[in-house]
This record gives structure tokens, C-alpha cells and sequence, in this order.
């Protein structure tokens, strides 16, 4: 491999971005093989979680534009893993709940997820994993807050 310069290899927002790479390489390589994509994990991580939900919802749950929420939701309609009718108790607008295939495409998912995590963080200890982990979170929720 070539020799990175100096000042780019010590700043931590150049090695996060180059981490980024490789952890969607991971990520898109075992979800494919699941054939699945990260938006259908994202939708059905939060169906999950939170129940059932509209399309609307989903997108600001899921940090993902609405063309992308639409998209996603009706290949899991498709594929069976999840329901979208018309909510009952607002007329414009879809619920979408969560299927027993989702439920089991989730825990694949997971598993691939699992696997991911095991395979970029291989370096770290259990301890170092917890600390990087903890430690991404407050820089994010630090920029979330604006």
C-alpha cells in the first residue's frame, strides 16, 4: 500500500471518512447476499422497534428522503416483510406494519450486522469496541444538535 501523508493520516475526520469505505463495502456485500439493501434494514429496524408506522414517519425515524422511504417500502411489500394500508385514522396517508417474514429477514439482517461489526472492529478489544462506539455516538448527537 502507498504511503498516506502525514497530516491526513493523523486527522481523525480523514480516517473516519476512509473507515466509512470499508464499513459500506461490509455492509453492502452482506446485505446483498441477504438480498436485501440498508434502507430495508432501516425501515425494518424501526417497525420493529417503534410498530407501525406511516411512510412520513419512517423517512424522519430513518433519516431517508421519502422517494427513498416510498422505494424501499414497496420492495418489502414485494418481498412480504412488511403491510402498507391506508391508515384508518388519517385518509391520505398509509400505515406500515411489520410481517412475521419481516420480523425473520430482520434477525438475518442482524446477523449480517453482527458480522460486520465483528469484521471492521477486529483490531479492537471488546473494551476498545464499546469505548469507539460510545465515543462516535456523543461526537454525532453533538452535531445532530446543531
Amino acid at each position: 500500500m502507498d504511503e498516506i501523508p502525514e497530516r491526513l493520516a493523523v486527522k481523525p475526520s480523514w480516517l473516519i471518512t476512509q473507515l466509512a469505505v470499508h464499513a459500506r463495502r461490509l455492509v453492502f456485500d452482506g446485505f446483498t447476499a441477504t438480498g436485501a439493501r440498508g434502507y430495508h434494514y432501516r425501515i425494518l429496524a424501526a417497525l420493529h422497534e417503534f410498530g407501525a408506522a406511516s411512510q412520513a414517519e419512517l423517512g424522519r425515524r430513518c433519516r431517508m428522503d421519502r422517494s427513498d422511504v416510498v422505494t424501499a417500502v414497496s420492495e418489502l411489500v414485494e418481498q412480504g416483510f412488511v403491510d402498507r394500508a391506508p391508515d384508518p385514522d388519517h385518509g391520505r396517508r398509509n400505515k406500515v406494519t411489520l410481517t412475521e417474514g419481516g420480523v425473520r429477514q430482520l434477525r438475518r439482517m442482524d446477523g449480517v450486522l453482527d458480522q460486520v461489526q465483528d469484521d471492521l472492529l477486529q483490531p479492537l478489544s471488546a473494551d476498545d469496541q464499546q469505548t469507539l462506539t460510545r465515543l462516535l455516538s456523543r461526537v454525532l448527537a453533538q452535531h445532530e444538535r446543531g
